[in-house]
């Protein structure tokens, strides 16, 4: 369905982030924005916890920010959650609560994922170029970098290293001390080892920066006079020369420095001295795109029918030599039970077509408990286009399409929970289409009852399929062990007509 509206929720590890963008000629016209210095990364405890009175900040925000998305359609918001919401223990019961105040899903996104959004927010703000960009963002709680070309990146990482994690571990109490600047320094090249060979060697013609630690270096080199555009190398190094001159962060004084940036400076200033050395970047431009832009850009591709998630499904199907007329045939008898079944809402449509779809992945690593393999690569793979919960529930239903139903995974989703009917839409699916041939499927039905589900079929073709009659039998043994009913109906032949 097409919007006329669009709005974005960034939930980042330092601020939030609210953008509404109006959509005219299939471009993204900015119209209002929100932003909030959460402090999130800063409240996560060490034990990997969020603390309630960060909780309290942020829901407070997500409230403020409800009030202004109140009116809009549930498919013209997107919320995601970075970094901070990826480790934090906590973070399921937290993001039910801040659901209910903002009054939309909130996805959280793996790191590679947000990697590409934020380029694709970058890539848009940009003038076309024939040649490589490299894109880094500094977060509060991550860092992501992004070589590409035009709108399609080649290279994409996402790297534990931000402003307000680094500002707290090495520069406790705002103490500037040399010695402090040098491990953090080394802390971050040692964690952007991995990319370097890769990313050096692939090279890239002009270094971009975004969000809000380099914008803020920007300001503050511009400001002070110390370059005449960007951040430069030896602009770096004058900005920490003054820092560690002042020696304390309650006395610094910079022109261009905006008072809520200064408790994470230090920490995105070190982190930023690490990139230029390890990279051999001498200078790099900053751009206005960011997370939160890329958010819009790519929901805007899925409300016009052009969603990154179907290029992603049909690329795992090609890389794992999918038999494509098997998903198929499991797909089409799948989409027929769940219109049996009553699911009526499309993303449930969606979720069911992508299990069938990649069922089957699994085989590539080996054919026995092959829905294992599937169900650990969907969950575990980086999938463009996904988040994490997307991910998880896509493995869940996989998982669930054949073998025991008493499984680790299934055990807290609820007995009303529409989750059951996409299991067994996929289970029914894959178990009648399994001599994987061009055989007549029969004549079906299959209902929601208020103990479980009904299966209705002609007495003549169950008495022609013995094999597949002893198969319905067990499967109807699984959903006891669940507590859930399946009963199979045997139909006389002119009652299966009617």
């Amino acid at each position: 369905m097409k919007h006329d509206t669009l709005a974005a929720v960034d939930l980042g590890s330092n601020s939030f982030h609210l953008q509404i963008a109006r959509v005219v000629d299939d471009q993204i016209y900015l119209s209002d924005s929100l932003r909030e210095p959460v402090r999130l990364g800063a409240g996560l405890t060490r034990d990997k916890r969020l603390d309630h009175a960060t909780q309290l900040r942020a829901l407070q925000t997500l409230r403020r920010m409800g009030e202004r998305l109140r009116g809009f359609p549930k498919g013209a918001v997107r919320a995601v959650g970075t970094n901070t919401l990826r480790v934090a223990k906590n973070a399921e019961p937290f993001l039910a609560e801040a659901e209910a105040v903002l009054g939309f899903p909130i996805e959280v996104v793996f790191g590679r994922e947000e990697a590409r959004l934020i380029y694709l927010g970058v890539a848009h703000s940009l003038p076309p170029a024939a040649d490589r960009r490299l894109v880094v963002d500094i977060g509060g709680g991550s860092s992501e970098f992004v070589v590409g070309t035009g709108l399609e990146p080649e290279l994409v990482e996402s790297i534990p290293i931000g402003c307000v994690s680094y500002s707290l571990k090495f520069f406790p109490e705002g103490r500037l001390e040399k010695a402090r600047f040098k491990k953090a320094h080394f802390a971050a090249a040692s964690e952007l080892e991995r990319l370097v060979e890769s990313y050096r060697q692939t090279g890239w013609t002009e270094a971009v920066g975004s969000s809000g630690t380099v914008k803020a270096v920007a300001a503050i080199l511009a400001a002070e006079q110390w370059t005449e555009h960007g951040i430069t190398a030896e602009g770096l190094e004058r900005l920490r020369g003054a820092m560690v001159k002042c020696g304390d962060l309650g006395r610094l004084k910079l022109a261009g420095l905006r008072e809520d940036r200064l408790p994470i400076l230090a920490g995105g200033v070190a982190i930023l001295e690490a990139v230029f050395s390890q990279l051999g970047i001498e200078r790099m431009e900053v751009s206005e795109g960011a997370l939160r832009h890329g958010v819009l850009y790519d929901l805007l591709g899925r409300t016009r029918h052009d969603d990154l998630r179907e290029a992603t499904v049909g690329h795992f199907q090609r890389r794992h030599h999918v038999d494509l007329a098997q998903s198929q045939r499991v797909w089409s008898l799948a989409e027929t039970i769940g219109a049996d079944l009553g699911l009526m809402a499309e993303a449930d449509f969606q979720v069911l077509r992508w299990a069938a779809a990649l069922h089957e992945i699994g085989i590539s690593i080996a054919h026995a408990a092959y829905h294992k393999h599937s169900a650990y690569i969907l969950s575990q793979a980086d999938m463009p286009g996904f988040s994490q919960k997307d991910q998880r529930r896509l493995a869940r239903i996989v998982l669930a399409h054949r073998g025991k139903l008493a499984k680790v995974e299934l055990q807290d989703l609820p007995a009303q929970s529409p989750e059951w009917s996409l299991i067994i839409a996929l289970r029914l699916a894959a178990l009648f289409c399994r001599s994987r041939g061009h055989v007549p499927r029969p004549e079906l039905r299959c209902r929601s009852t208020e103990t479980g589900f009904e299966l209705a079929l002609p007495e003549a073709w169950l008495e022609g399929h013995p094999l597949t009659e002893a198969a319905l039998e067990a499967e109807a043994d699984e959903w006891g062990a669940v507590g859930l009913a399946l009963e199979v109906l045997r139909l006389p032949d002119q009652q299966a007509g009617a």
